[in-house]
């Protein structure tokens, strides 16, 4: 992923920074998106692409590490926020194959994995199809991006 720090901040009501992520949040419990804002993206910015990754996961898929969970994109800059289980903006494909959000679920004996839901301000609105891949979806934005920043949540399976 391309990398472009900023002042942005990303913050959850349902975990503090570096905190356990709630069960209700993974695929062992409701599987919901958890509730996400931002704030002080950078000037120039017209929209955001959210992307939520595992790279704790042992995987190798098309050159990258780590686990896709969610794919977030063509979100309006008057967009600041996410509620729980949202239905804004349009999903991609996580590495489940699913589209939309897949909860965390470390495999059995994995301990602690670090989940990283990055915000991704972009210098335009995105009208990106539903379905794109995590590589699909960083072609298409990585000229764009601005800024970026995260908030990184932990989970362990029961």
């Amino acid at each position: 992923m391309p990398f472009a720090p900023s002042s942005m901040h990303v913050e959850s009501t349902a975990f503090a920074p570096n905190a356990a992520i709630p069960k209700r949040h993974s695929a062992e419990g409701e599987d919901l998106s958890p509730a996400l804002s931002w704030r002080d993206a950078p000037a120039g910015t017209q929209g955001f692409a959210v992307i939520c990754h595992d790279p704790d996961a042992p995987l190798v898929k098309d050159g990258s590490y780590g686990y896709v969970h969610w794919l977030l994109y063509n979100l309006a800059a008057d967009v600041t926020s996410l509620e729980e289980d949202t239905r804004q903006g349009t999903a991609g494909v996580n590495d489940g194959g699913a589209v939309g959000y897949g909860g965390p679920m470390p495999p059995e004996g994995h301990g602690v994995h670090q989940y990283y839901f990055w915000v991704l301000a972009l210098d335009t609105l995105t009208e990106l199809p539903e379905r794109l891949t995590q590589r699909e979806l960083l072609n298409e934005l990585e000229p764009h991006i601005l800024g970026m920043s995260r908030l990184v949540g932990t989970y362990r399976r029961d």
